[in-house]
């Protein structure tokens, strides 16, 4: 079978449900005819929400989804060549196997000749020939997994879609199924679209991987293209281990990071601000006049097939995956080849909204109200004795309601948990340790989303009050808005 024409389109998916809340957005996805393709993300991320829409039980807000390019958007479930696989079986525990498996046959009405054949073809693909009269309550979790991927199979669908289909079974036999799902792939022929939150997993199995977070695509790439190419530092920190830094560019294939410039492979602009990403496997360890680095090892664990090794370097904190030990309080020098960094362009350091200006010269931006220095947008103005702003010959200036842009620098916002104070408030939605501090990201009520760092490890969803020191708020009028004269 081809894999050069696309069974599957997603183009321009949004689910919002009815409290408003935006599942999936901006999605956009071909599959093609055979491939084996894994949503992986966290749990909320919409991998689920997405599989949903592709088998009909969910119908998008927006977009359109196109089977071998016809639209079945509005396809109720049963009239798409889809069958979907659950974590949870979902299997009749008063039929035998055989019944099981040929209850979708007997519902089309098919010849009893038929329906035998074709279910013993499934269960010589999933490995359970004589095992026809057994009762479902008699089988392992392993071989009810078998019988609902038998029961999928068995219809000869088009796509087989699989959620979390390995979730309830211990590590080794989650192995072992996952070696069965890909000659079951191979034999069968069909596009699989498999989702899962374990990495090491989708790696594993997949042709394509498509890495999600808060309901949108962060990358699509091969395994191995995801694993050593990550687009952005939440690609890099969800896929396997890494070590995350700041860094900046120094020259021409040379980076800066950990206090020292080191050679790599991508090519970024003069003094571009960067983060860069090196897997604790491609960390050399040397004596200390040979590193590029030094540090102080601070932990050694043994993780069975190689150390895990904690270094203390200045202010940052180095992982090294080695076969070969050293001691806690050992001196080691650390080296870099050039093809085992990965330079990411950074972030924005600046939080930037939309704010309106109050009469009683404060701003309002992201749900929170803040005093602010309006003498610097308004030039020539000054503050009278009753604090009142004016311009350079003396008028007042009217603020209520002027439009201005706020920029506020990531390093100049800390949190706490102290949320009775009034101010900005969220939960924290995603956190990545970058050797000497945390990037947070915390999502307000109103669906805003600001950046900061902390040294200090908070978890995922805590609720936090965001502070920002007045004179770190800058404005700028909006393009829509008008500077007011007095």
């Amino acid at each position: 079978m081809s894999l050069s024409e696309n069974i599957i389109e997603l183009r321009g998916i949004k689910k919002r449900f009815d409290d408003n809340f935006e599942a999936v957005r901006d999605f956009n996805l071909e599959v093609k005819k055979g491939e084996f393709v894994t949503f992986l993300g966290p749990s909320g991320c919409g991998k689920t929400t997405t599989l949903r829409m592709i088998a009909g039980f969910d119908i998008q807000t927006e977009g359109q989804i196109l089977l071998n390019g016809e639209d079945i958007s509005r396809l109720p479930p049963n009239e798409r060549p889809i069958n979907t696989v659950f974590q949870r079986y979902a299997l009749f525990p008063h039929l035998n196997i055989y019944e099981n498996i040929a209850f979708g046959l007997k519902l089309k009405k098919l010849p009893k000749e038929e329906i035998r054949r074709k279910v013993r073809r499934a269960l010589e693909i999933v490995d359970l020939e004589g095992f026809e009269r057994r009762s479902i309550a008699t089988l392992s979790g392993g071989q009810q997994q078998r019988v609902a991927i038998a029961r999928a199979i068995v219809n000869e669908p088009e796509i087989l879609l699989l959620d979390e289909p390995l979730g309830a079974l211990d590590l080794k036999m989650r192995k072992e199924m996952q070696l069965e799902l890909m000659a079951m792939h191979r034999e069968l022929g069909i596009t699989f679209i498999y989702v899962t939150h374990d990495q090491e997993e989708a790696l594993t199995m997949s042709d394509k991987v498509v890495v999600m977070a808060d309901g949108m695509i962060q990358q699509v790439g091969t395994p191995e293209e995801i694993y050593n190419e990550p687009k952005n530092v939440f690609v890099a920190d969800f896929i396997g281990e890494s070590n995350i830094y700041n860094g900046r560019m120094t020259g021409d294939r040379r980076v800066r990071f950990c206090g020292a410039d080191f050679d790599c492979l991508d090519d970024m602009p003069l003094g571009a601000r960067v983060d860069v990403v090196v897997r604790p496997e491609d960390i050399i360890m040397t004596s200390p006049e040979r590193g590029t680095v030094t540090g102080v090892v601070s932990s050694v664990i043994f993780k069975g097939m190689h150390y895990e090794i904690i270094v203390a370097s200045g202010d940052n904190e180095i992982v090294i995956q080695s076969t070969k030990s050293v001691k806690e309080g050992d001196t080691i020098g650390m080296c870099v080849e050039p093809d085992g960094i990965h330079v990411i362009m950074a972030e924005t350091n600046l939080n930037i909204f939309e704010g309106v200006l109050t009469r009683n010269y404060t701003v309002v931006f992201a749900e929170g109200e803040y005093e602010c220095d309006l003498t610097k947008l308004y030039e020539g103005s000054s503050v009278s004795a009753e604090g009142v702003l004016t311009d350079a010959s003396g008028n007042e200036i009217h603020t209520d309601g002027v439009k201005v842009s706020v920029r506020i620098p990531v390093r100049a916002v800390s949190m706490s948990d102290d949320t009775d104070t009034g101010g900005i408030c969220g939960h924290i939605i995603s956190l990545i340790y970058k050797g000497d501090h945390y990037h947070y990201i915390v999502r307000t009520k109103s669906e805003e989303d600001i950046h900061l760092h902390d040294e200090y490890l908070w978890n995922e969803n805590d609720y936090v009050s965001l502070k920002i020191p007045k004179d770190r708020i800058e404005l700028s009028f909006a393009e829509n808005g008008e500077e007011t004269e007095g």
